[in-house]
């Protein structure tokens, strides 16, 4: 019996088997928005399939590529491998999957009632509260998952680690209370090097392909990882709704997949030295980051594979010291998304969740920082010569008790040996 392949190596070879018969190397793009009809009767059938959420006949045709297109095909396969799942469907945004996910699971089912697990990342959070797909929402803590659903419950929702604060909820534990309800885990941040949801007892794994799995800051979109089942429900969407993945964005997302698991390594690595370093500035009064905490409910041990490369931290003097930091930075920009091979920073209040309810929005000493591919040290240097012109006062405080010696998950690639060092 052949041994299971590293994730690695299913990173670059994932999604490319048609290649060889092709007679191609590097992955080819279809940009074909009409096909060749081998007659009336095989044209019907092959529509009528794939509007309906099925896959081509193999004796029909692709018809017209807001049903299908072979280059999005493939990057579906990849990512579906990746997220030890029996399919994946491609949408042309993070948002445009989301909502796919909410359409095919409430009123296409006759159940207008979703439970969501805050925080969220602000789209997902604005897009279900504001009523304009026709859901109606309960949020709740992870831990009240099972005393929120109702009978008309189509979907739970939760993101894990949660955007901005990195909040780790257990997603065994949350299918467990959302029983016969399909779970839909945000898996953005984690990506499926460092977490496969579906592994976990979730429905599916969405990701904003826009930020990790793309990668290089060039490509919007959104894939969704499932059974063959809810793939044709969320293709069935997505037929009608025209939200099919551009081609070359496709193309580019798979390139970007090849690069993942050494990219979240280095990434990795980058934000652990420099959360050991925010964990002593004065400048700083907590650092959200996982493993901090100890890991006391052992979250971050089963279902991880390592910490991430998403820090958030509050800053001593609020809102003004915030703004001045986003300002002062040079080799962090200033800038919303996330994932990509460059650092950022961000205001998550002002900005990806500015349209989030007050009581569930980040604070407003809170910002986000997505490190990237550059030297720590030198991002170190940045965020120093940052905090300096912030003037932002340098006594000593007490660090919260969500800053500590930082714990990492010790299982997989992306396993650090020992603690990070101060």
């Amino acid at each position: 019996m052949t041994a299971p392949l590293h994730p690695d190596t299913v990173a670059v070879h994932s999604g490319r088997s048609d290649l060889e018969g092709l007679g191609v190397h590097a992955l080819p793009i279809d940009l074909s928005t009409t096909n060749p009809l081998p007659d009336i009767e095989r044209g019907g059938d092959s529509y009528e399939a794939m509007a309906t959420g099925g896959r081509p006949p193999a004796d029909g045709s692709l018809v017209y590529a807001r049903l299908w297109n072979p280059t999005v095909a493939r990057v579906e396969d990849a990512l579906a491998e990746m997220e030890h799942a029996e399919a994946s469907v491609a949408f042309g945004s993070g948002m445009a999957a989301v909502t796919a996910v909410i359409l095919a699971h409430t009123n296409a089912v006759g159940k207008r009632h979703v439970v969501a697990v805050r925080p969220l990342y602000g789209g997902t959070d604005h897009l279900l509260g504001s009523g304009l797909l026709g859901a109606e929402v309960t949020y709740c803590d992870p831990h009240e998952v099972a005393s929120s659903i109702r009978p008309d419950t189509g979907l739970v929702v939760l993101e894990t680690p949660a955007n901005p604060t990195l909040d780790l909820a257990d997603i065994a534990d949350v299918v467990r209370q959302a029983a016969t309800v399909p779970v839909v885990v945000d898996n953005t941040f984690a990506t499926p090097v460092l977490q496969n949801p579906l592994d976990l007892g979730a429905a599916m794994s969405l990701h904003s392909a826009t930020k990790y799995l793309g990668g290089h800051g060039d490509v919007i979109a959104g894939v969704v990882a499932c059974s063959e089942q809810t793939a044709e429900a969320l293709r069935r969407v997505r037929a009608v709704t025209g939200g099919l993945l551009h081609p070359l964005g496709a193309y580019l997302l798979h390139r970007g997949l090849a690069t993942l698991p050494v990219r979240m390594r280095q990434q990795q690595e980058n934000a652990r030295r420099i959360v050991q370093w925010l964990i002593d500035r004065p400048e700083v009064t907590e650092v959200f980051y996982p493993g901090l905490d100890g890991d006391p409910h052992g979250i971050l041990e089963r279902q991880m594979r390592g910490t991430g490369a998403m820090i958030a931290m509050r800053m001593r003097g609020g809102f003004a010291a915030a703004s001045a930091v986003t300002s002062a930075t040079t080799l962090f920009t200033h800038a919303v998304s996330l994932g990509g091979v460059d650092s950022l920073i961000q205001h998550p209040a002002a900005l990806t969740h500015r349209p989030v309810p007050p009581e569930a929005r980040p604070a407003a000493d809170v910002l986000r920082l997505s490190i990237g591919l550059e030297d720590a040290a030198d991002l170190i240097a940045d965020l120093a010569q940052a905090f300096e012109c912030s003037r932002a006062p340098t006594a000593d405080r007490p660090l919260s008790a969500r800053t500590g010696p930082l714990r990492s998950a010790q299982r997989g690639p992306l396993a650090q040996k020992g603690a990070a060092r101060r």
